[in-house]
């Protein structure tokens, strides 16, 4: 939240609204705030829409920001990526750091614009010299695969760590990739080991994956079959098709797990249903592989299983 619209956020709502109504635009803007979260007022996102572009007329860069917000998502407004795209644009004029990222990201897609990876390493680049985390993440994409820039696994990691040192998650993960491979630093399996850690303790599935793959073979860490079951299972349990093979492909050995092949039919399964091609059909072929050695009531029993899974939030 904006410092202004905290302030505003602290006062009566009757107060916000006679300065609103007077035409000051921080309290405009964080009236619109208000309304579009339900705090203080019943949530409108029209009314939000109608204080954002109040204070957005007066040329405040945060109003501006939070209206290209609700064209983004079409809330209160109809969807409108072009609309969010113009909005965005006079605020990243201004300097605001969070629109110069989102420009760059539907620059990066073709959002509302024609799609310009030179374009969106421009303004990632000018919100991530302001510090914004994920603008860093992006940019450290962008350098490791050669997107609107030359690639460069060095540049890649230097914005990746920027990010990583302020605790984004999917930085982590890419730091811990990079040092696990080599690339654009010193092969280092302990530095990889930490910070997927880090990221896995945030919850990534695909940082849990990864840890649990450096468990499993050793990696930087004493094996230990159990906390790779641990942490694939913490993935698995978020939908990550490769942690739900890992984790079939562990009940289906009996490593770190008995083996249960209920468990690892109901996994493959799983991981089938959320990968297409290549990859897909190897995790059919060890489900079908398992089922052989099954008898019918434990294929529908883990079939069953299977069409009741829900991924835990």
């Amino acid at each position: 939240m904006d410092n202004r619209v905290k302030k505003h956020c602290e006062e009566s709502i009757e107060s916000v609204r006679l300065r609103a109504d007077q035409g000051d635009a921080d309290a405009q803007n964080a009236l619109g705030y208000m309304y579009a979260n339900g705090e203080g007022v019943r949530k409108n996102d029209k009314e939000a829409v109608r204080w954002y572009r109040l204070a957005a007329d007066q040329g405040d860069a945060v109003a501006q920001y939070n209206l290209g917000l609700m064209y983004e998502y079409g809330l209160g407004v109809p969807l409108d990526y072009e609309k969010a795209v113009r909005w965005w644009r006079l605020a990243a004029d201004q300097g605001d750091a969070d629109a110069q990222y989102n420009l760059g990201s539907m620059y990066e897609y073709g959002l509302g614009v024609p799609q310009d990876d030179k374009e969106a390493v421009r303004l990632y680049r000018l919100a991530a010299d302001q510090g914004d985390a994920d603008a860093q993440n992006n940019l450290g994409y962008m350098y490791a695969y050669g997107r609107g820039v030359r690639k460069k696994d060095k540049e890649a990691v230097r914005w990746w760590r920027l990010a990583a040192d302020q605790g984004d998650a999917v930085a982590q993960n890419a730091l811990g990739y990079m040092y696990r491979t080599g690339l654009g630093v010193r092969k280092n399996d302990k530095e990889a080991v930490r910070w997927y850690r880090l990221a896995a303790d945030q919850g990534d599935a695909v940082a849990q994956n990864a840890l649990g793959y450096m468990y499993r073979n050793g990696r930087g860490v004493r094996k230990n079959d159990k906390e790779a079951v641990r942490w694939w299972r913490a993935a698995a349990d978020q939908g990550d098709a490769d942690a739900q093979f890992n984790l079939g492909l562990s009940y289906d050995n009996g490593e770190g797990v008995p083996q249960d092949y209920i468990q690892a039919h109901m996994w493959y399964n799983l991981s089938a249903s959320n990968r297409t091609g290549d990859e897909r059909d190897i995790a059919v072929s060890n489900r079908d592989r398992v089922a052989e050695k099954m008898p019918p009531e434990d294929i529908s029993e883990a079939q069953r299983l299977a069409r009741e899974w829900k991924p835990k939030e």
